[in-house]
């Protein structure tokens, strides 16, 4: 019976140590499409941009993911239970009440984090061509890794103990209590919410839109605040808050890192990228899955009773090299167009789509030969219209539909540019890059897009437009 009691425990913390590698696994399948991205195309804000490239019902689903992701840390995980117990969900004389306050809790975690999105939109003008200047990426970069330092545990960013103790005697029980409560939950855990909420910031304040800014914002503090609902709305027990906690956020260290890498690697000379290889990416997943290992002893040895918790730093250390330096190099095995990675389905023996850079040329030869437009808004920085470039423009069939249309590739990485500027005010296109427009042979708009677009879909798009 005795054996039997001790082996409990242990099955326990195995699945713990399962739950927290899972997690990492997790978190690397939401994010590494967007280092991939940044390793192949230069800088841009991660996993956030690279969700965009997808479509923005994609983009804001992310938001979620890393807004559940954020509520697993070791600086929000543990408060939960206490949190609802504060503003009375666990006290509620029905289920009814009990689900509304922890509604009007997670409201006000929204009402928090939505006008942040509108702010960085509405102020992010400039902030997507200042990413073409090297100084500023390595700055960027150099933040990065400050974010992954703080979660690797060098520092916190953490606000005033003064401030910190004052928030958190804000809020009381009931409807008024619980929004309050809401509205300092995510000031109160900032050392885990700071990361992500900084890549999540960026990625708006390139795309300038207010809408899927302030919608993706609001998704991530739904994301924040489920863990929270569903306590306080059922009554649940959540998992005892433990070392499992430390592999969700070495995760997000091991993430931020890679990212602050591939942001220098976009600031290098092409000629000074590493090439990617196959042999290269075998050994990256090679050396993800020694720091993977590294990491579940880690997170093992920090449990209660364990018998090398004196490996605990060494473990810690020695993983974070091989999983950053693993994962950048299967995200830059990225850039070659025809891994499963990069799909893009060039053939050489259909002619490239031919791109006028001057709108008025554009215009007088759709006009004389009574052709339809295809009209491409893009820029350097953005990353949806690296993957339009890369997969889409470059697709056979895309190339096939497009052989009838004057194609116009409209430059925009310089904001400012009165020409520009002008070109985006007569076509209203004003929403965040790219912008895609299929005008008729008539001269009247028949098609847009502002999102990346399939290949699949962009050609049958084509082909309906006369």
């Amino acid at each position: 019976m005795k054996s039997l009691a001790r082996e409990g425990p242990r099955r326990i913390t195995r699945a713990r140590c399962c739950i927290a590698v899972a997690a990492s696994i997790a978190t690397w399948l939401w994010v590494s499409p967007g280092i991939c991205h940044a390793a192949a195309f230069g800088s841009d804000t991660g996993a956030f941009e690279r969700a965009l490239a997808r479509g923005p019902t994609f983009a804001i689903a992310a938001a979620y993911v890393f807004g559940l992701a954020t509520s697993l840390t070791p600086c929000v995980y543990p408060m939960i239970a206490i949190t609802v117990s504060v503003f009375g969900a666990k006290q509620a004389r029905s289920r009814t009440e009990g689900s509304l306050l922890s509604l009007v809790f997670v409201l006000g975690i929204v009402s928090l984090f939505t006008p942040l999105g509108v702010a960085s939109a509405l102020t992010g003008k400039g902030f997507g061509s200042a990413l073409g200047n090297p100084v500023i990426v390595c700055a960027i970069a150099a933040v990065f890794a400050a974010l992954s330092a703080s979660l690797f545990g060098a520092f916190e960013f953490a606000l005033p103990s003064s401030l910190e103790n004052r928030l958190s005697r804000v809020g009381g029980r009931g409807y008024r209590g619980a929004y309050a409560l809401g509205l300092v939950c995510g000031l109160v855990a900032a050392p885990c919410v700071g990361p992500f909420l900084f890549g999540l910031l960026g990625w708006i304040a390139v795309t300038r839109d207010v809408a899927i800014g302030s919608l993706a914002m609001a998704s991530y503090g739904l994301g924040l605040g489920t863990l929270f609902f569903v306590v306080g709305a059922f009554a649940v027990n959540l998992p005892k808050a433990g070392a499992w906690m430390l592999g969700v956020k070495w995760a997000a260290g091991v993430t931020m890192a890679t990212m602050a890498i591939s942001y220098v690697n976009g600031a290098l000379p092409a000629s000074l990228h590493p090439r990617p290889s196959s042999e290269a990416l075998v050994v990256g997943f090679a050396l993800l899955a020694i720091g993977i290992g590294l990491a579940a002893g880690f997170v093992s040895s920090e449990r209660p009773g364990s018998l090398w918790g004196h490996m605990s730093r060494r473990l810690h250390g020695a993983s974070i090299a091989p999983a950053v330096i693993g994962l950048f190099a299967i995200s830059a095995y990225g850039r070659i167009p025809d891994t499963p990675f990069g799909l893009g389905a060039a053939s050489a023996t259909v002619p490239s789509l031919q791109w006028e850079s001057s709108e008025q040329v554009a215009v007088a030869r759709a006009f004389a030969e009574h052709r339809p437009m295809l009209i491409d808004f893009g820029a350097a920085w953005c990353a949806a219209c690296g993957e339009l470039d890369r997969i889409t423009f470059t697709d056979a069939r895309v190339r096939r539909a497009g052989s009838r249309y004057v194609a116009l590739h409209v430059d925009a990485t310089d904001e400012d540019d009165a020409t520009v500027a002008e070109l985006r005010r007569k076509y209203r296109a004003f929403e965040g890059l790219p912008v895609i427009l299929l005008v008729g042979s008539d001269g009247k708009e028949a098609i847009r897009y502002t999102e990346f677009v399939s290949p699949d879909r962009f050609a049958a798009a084509l082909d309906s437009v006369r």
